[in-house]
């Protein structure tokens, strides 16, 4: 036979079909597995690495002007709130204090003199009054005698005078009391309108020595120190910066794609580039801000000229730490981070509804105030 018999072909060997469904199925369950992955994890959350840790920087200035003497904190230090940090040339101020303390004892015993005044002029009245009926019984004593003729007709002209004299006296001693109850009723001496000026100018004179000491108003580390012994500094003027790092903050700079889903109140976690992965912080979706980060840049694109690129914008997220946290770890401001936002719960408002009210406040000044006020009030009970 010319024709060669062609030999059947072979058959799949079947250790290798199976090596190939086996690795069919681990492929497919890998695809399924990561599909929901995604549904129920990855589409959950939204994720940067474009996030920076920030905080209040409390900006430390003088209330008055003078010469710096002492400065009791440097770069790095920790200082506590109400602690002195930079004390101001006293001699100024204490002469001011002085004289308006003076000034100030003077007008309580001048509101004295006054009332005393107020006294004698009611006492003038009574005896004015009293002359003008002595007056008037004269003159009713002389005019029956000059109708017979018994008595010259200037003594009761005269008499007459005197009556108008004593009546006009009187008066003026009326309108002299009024004058001098103006200056002092309604008020005991402490309350006096005057006093109460006085007192005003004095507790500015003692504030102003008090405010020779700068004091933080809050606890946090010194960054920043620009002041020098010897300078002259002005009401206003940066001397240095306290950092509270007991309270911080990430801002987190999403993409516009990302928002859709993010919510205030959202749980979120953050790493920081200090610590690595090894810590997690703990925070909540604080708020959004009100516009990209380039409509608020010094310089704000303008795309409207025709050389227009789109550009994906970012948005400022505030994370809020949790300060448990801080403590365990403390944080610098400026550090770099990753966010990740639990997007699961999409009942909360993307905006903020309402105003959160005082984001801090502190008491160290209030005090300046009550010891001004007692001391003006020991000054006044001197010289009642």
């Amino acid at each position: 036979m010319n024709e060669i018999a062609q030999a059947p072909a072979p058959d799949i060997n079947p250790k290798r079909r199976r090596i190939l469904i086996i690795l069919l199925v681990v492929f497919a369950l890998a695809g399924i597995l990561w599909l929901l992955y995604w549904f129920f994890v990855l589409s959950t959350r939204e994720q940067t690495d474009d996030a920076y840790v920030n905080g209040n920087k409390v900006v430390i200035s003088a209330q008055i002007a003078g010469t710096v003497v002492s400065i009791a904190a440097e770069d790095t230090q920790l200082v506590k709130a109400g602690q002195t940090l930079v004390r101001l040339d006293p001699v100024d101020a204490q002469t001011a204090l002085s004289r308006s303390a003076s000034a100030l004892a003077q007008v309580v015993r001048q509101v004295r003199q006054q009332a005393l005044t107020a006294d004698q002029y009611d006492s003038a009245i009574v005896s004015r009054r009293l002359e003008l009926a002595r007056a008037q019984t004269d003159l009713a004593k002389r005019e029956p005698l000059l109708a017979d003729h018994a008595i010259a007709p200037e003594e009761v002209r005269h008499a007459r005078e005197s009556v108008a004299m004593a009546q006009a006296a009187l008066v003026q001693a009326q309108r002299q009391s009024k004058a001098s109850h103006a200056l002092i009723d309604g008020a005991p001496v402490q309350d006096n309108p005057a006093v109460q000026q006085a007192k005003a100018v004095y507790r500015d004179a003692w504030i102003a020595a008090q405010r020779n000491a700068v004091i933080a108003p809050v606890s946090g580390y010194v960054a920043e120190r620009s002041v020098q012994l010897g300078q002259r500094i002005q009401a206003g003027q940066a001397l240095m910066t306290v950092i509270p790092l007991n309270s911080l903050w990430v801002d987190a700079n999403f993409k516009e794609v990302q928002l859709a889903h993010l919510r205030i109140g959202q749980a979120a976690e953050v790493r920081s580039d200090l610590y690595g992965s090894a810590v997690l912080y703990h925070g909540r979706v604080k708020g959004v801000a009100a516009g990209t980060g380039a409509a608020f840049s010094l310089l704000p694109t303008q795309n409207a000229s025709g050389n227009w690129i789109k550009v994906v914008q970012r948005v400022p997220v505030r994370i809020q730490i949790d300060d448990k946290d801080l403590v365990k770890n403390p944080l610098r401001v400026g550090l770099s981070a990753t966010v990740t936002v639990d997007t699961t719960d999409r009942s909360g408002a993307m905006l903020a509804q309402e105003s959160s009210g005082a984001e801090g406040d502190t008491q160290v000044y209030m005090q300046d105030l009550n010891k001004a006020n007692a001391a003006a009030d020991d000054i006044v009970r001197a010289n009642l």
